[in-house]
């Protein structure tokens, strides 16, 4: 491996052994199910609305919806989805798209678009490469620029998650290698999850700022760090606490991959 992403780098953090099999080995190729369909849909939305090219936003999300589920498909022929999940997400989708650009003028006030999808592939310390795309940069009148990433979820994040390092050091990395990308002071930029809420009764889209200052940053950068030094030795520790994880048991647990 050249290069590593924010995913890998979780991975890494909570089983390297794990992360050995889903990126060194490649072994769990995973296809795609109702809600990274939902979620891929989702954000292609929201790239066209900021930029301005979509007239009719729910019938967007419903064709990219269909055209996602196609492709998971495609690529695994025995999946058999949920009908009836489908059908919510489709109202559910067609919803939320009517509420993404008011809440983005309403958060942010008046703001200038930088980009959408912006590729990252910068050189880290130890010559790697990070790799990623960040959904949204804009600036506001102020003069800060805001690196946004959009994420879909059920009712929303508990305070728990919302301060869980290893979900926000995305943030804190996308940040740094895109000030390191553009000769940015870090100081000027500020970092924000927009949630998408499939099943909220209100505050449908809700940004929220994430705190990605000096000391954080150092942190994050320490574990990167950590991490490419460990790969590029093919150091793999099993981490036997992880095999119960906070989302269920692990896939590997007890296989002939894992014993």
């Amino acid at each position: 491996m050249s290069h590593i992403s924010y995913s890998a780098l979780k991975e890494w953090s909570v089983c390297p052994w794990k992360h050995k099999l889903n990126y060194i080995e490649r072994i769990n190729e995973f296809k795609g199910n109702e809600y990274t369909a939902f979620g891929t849909a989702l954000h292609t939305v929201c790239e066209k609305l900021v930029l301005n090219k979509v007239n009719d936003a729910a019938k967007l999300f419903n064709e990219e919806f269909v055209k996602n589920l196609a492709g998971i498909k495609e690529e695994d022929a025995q999946i058999v989805f949920k009908k009836d999940l489908i059908e919510q997400m489709r109202r559910q989708g067609a919803h939320l798209t009517q509420h993404i650009l008011p809440a983005i003028n309403s958060y942010f006030g008046n703001f200038e678009l930088i980009s959408v999808e912006e590729k990252l592939y910068e050189t880290t310390e130890e010559e790697y490469n990070f790799k990623g795309f960040i959904d949204l940069v804009i600036q506001t009148k102020d003069g800060k620029y805001h690196v946004i990433d959009w994420k879909t979820c059920s009712w929303g994040w508990d305070t728990r998650k919302k301060n869980d390092k290893m979900i926000t050091y995305q943030l804190t990395l996308y940040k740094h290698f895109w000030c390191q990308k553009h000769d940015i002071d870090p100081k000027d930029t500020l970092t924000h999850f927009a949630l998408l809420k499939r099943t909220a009764k209100y505050n449908e889209v809700e940004f929220f700022k994430v705190t990605s200052g000096a000391k954080k940053t150092k942190n994050a950068l320490k574990l990167l760090s950590k991490a490419i030094y460990n790969i590029q030795k093919a150091n793999f520790i099993k981490n036997r606490l992880s095999c119960y994880g906070r989302y269920g048991i692990c896939e590997y647990y007890k296989t002939k991959h894992c014993k």
